[in-house]
């Protein structure tokens, strides 16, 4: 079962003068000197609408007040919503991705999600069997990191669990700590 954050009207990024390209360009970072001014009071992996300096709407992504990378775009759709099913959906395309490209082998460890490409960025999510590991290096993923678990264990069959790896330092640069640890499982150490 998916349940909902709450969420409110987006805060606004809005960028400096001709610093819009990259994000014209679907680069999904938007670094700390891009930024003019934030209008509104968004908290570390709030969702927040990115614009360029004459009001043209970029992008809605993460913020991260802490990191260089201030926002990380996850969508360039205006009207799409960065909801429950956002997560659902990129997973789910992340996933039917790796079942076309391993149809034909024999194995049973793949990385299912690469952050940025696959429209995820801060998530890296491996699978090893029947078991998931995953680290959550954004504040925006951390945010959303119930949220992504419950639709790993909905999408990925035959789960004995999923299990967290997010103890590396790029997390600091985000203010986030380190964390390690079981975050779901039917058994097993």
């Amino acid at each position: 079962m998916i349940h909902v954050l709450e969420t409110s009207q987006p805060a606004s990024i809005i960028l400096k003068p001709k610093r819009e390209k990259s994000l014209l360009n679907r680069h999904p970072w938007v670094f700390s000197g891009a930024v003019a001014r934030i209008d509104g009071q968004p908290r570390p992996g709030d969702t927040v609408d990115v614009l360029a300096a004459d009001g043209r709407w970029l992008a809605r992504g993460a913020y991260s007040p802490h990191s260089q990378i201030r926002v990380r775009a996850w969508s360039f759709e205006q009207t799409e919503a960065i909801d429950p099913g956002f997560f659902q959906r990129r997973l789910q395309q992340a996933l039917d991705l790796r079942r076309q490209n391993l149809a034909d082998t024999h194995t049973n460890a793949c990385r299912l999600v690469a952050g940025e490409s696959d429209g995820l960025p801060g998530l890296i999510v491996d699978r090893y069997d029947r078991w998931v590991v995953c680290q959550f290096l954004s504040t925006g993923t951390e945010r959303w990191k119930s949220i992504i678990v419950e639709c790993l264990d909905d999408l990925v069959p035959n789960l004995l669990g999923i299990y967290e790896r997010s103890d590396v330092d790029i997390r600091k640069k985000e203010g986030l700590v380190l964390a390690s640890g079981r975050l779901f499982s039917t058994t097993g150490p």
